[in-house]
């Protein structure tokens, strides 16, 4: 799976938005205002999340402990800070 290159977005105290669709046939990342993640896994006790998170995170170019959840736990809509 190729990713984007969002490294531009990649700055320490950056709140980056992201939708987030489960239960996706493939894994994907598509760059836009709010970034849209796309993951295979279901969202139950937070797997869709922590799987966007990894997405997310390897797109950045940064590791994945580097995002924190800010907003969006249980939404499809999500902010993520970068620490």
């Amino acid at each position: 799976m190729d990713l984007p290159d969002l490294s531009a977005l990649a700055r320490p105290g950056a709140q980056i938005a992201v939708r987030v669709t489960p239960n996706a046939r493939r894994e994907a990342v598509a760059p836009g205002s709010p970034i849209r993640i796309a993951v295979t896994v279901v969202p139950e006790d937070g797997k869709a999340t922590a799987a966007a998170q990894v997405l997310l995170a390897r797109a950045l170019g940064v590791a994945r402990t580097r995002l924190v959840l800010v907003r969006g736990a249980r939404s499809r809509d999500k902010v993520f800070r970068l620490d």
